[in-house]
């Protein structure tokens, strides 16, 4: 047995796609099981990234780094139904995170823009 630091090719994984460059890190749990630890993980991967620019660095837009996780449906149920907001069935929908200048004038305006995309699009 020949130690290189390369495990053995196993399941889904080959050696034969390993290189020296990172700057990328995945956490999941395979069976789909939602957990705080899978996010404490993620964010300790986003940590772990910052040497390479891992991270939300680009001034003009943001774009960066971040995490994904499933939509937290139970909880969208209840403060929509608390606002009166007729939520689909869990899986027919879908979210963002948009974020939007300090500025008020340039916010209602990209507010209003992003409304109008909204509703000429999806209704």
């Amino acid at each position: 047995m020949t130690l290189n630091g390369v495990p053995n090719k196993q399941g889904l994984y080959d050696p034969k796609f390993e290189h020296d460059a990172c700057g990328i890190g995945f956490v999941a749990n395979i069976k789909g099981k939602k957990s705080h630890e899978i996010v404490r993980q993620a964010l300790e991967v986003l940590v772990n990234l910052t040497h390479r620019g891992g991270q939300g660095c680009e001034s003009n837009t943001g774009d960066g780094a971040g995490i994904l996780i499933q939509i937290p449906h139970d909880f969208f149920v209840k403060v929509c139904l608390e606002i009166n907001i007729n939520l689909p069935q869990k899986g027919k929908y879908g979210i963002g995170m948009i974020f939007l200048p300090n500025d008020e004038s340039e916010r209602l305006l990209l507010e209003k823009e992003l409304e109008d995309i909204t509703k000429n699009n999806f209704f």
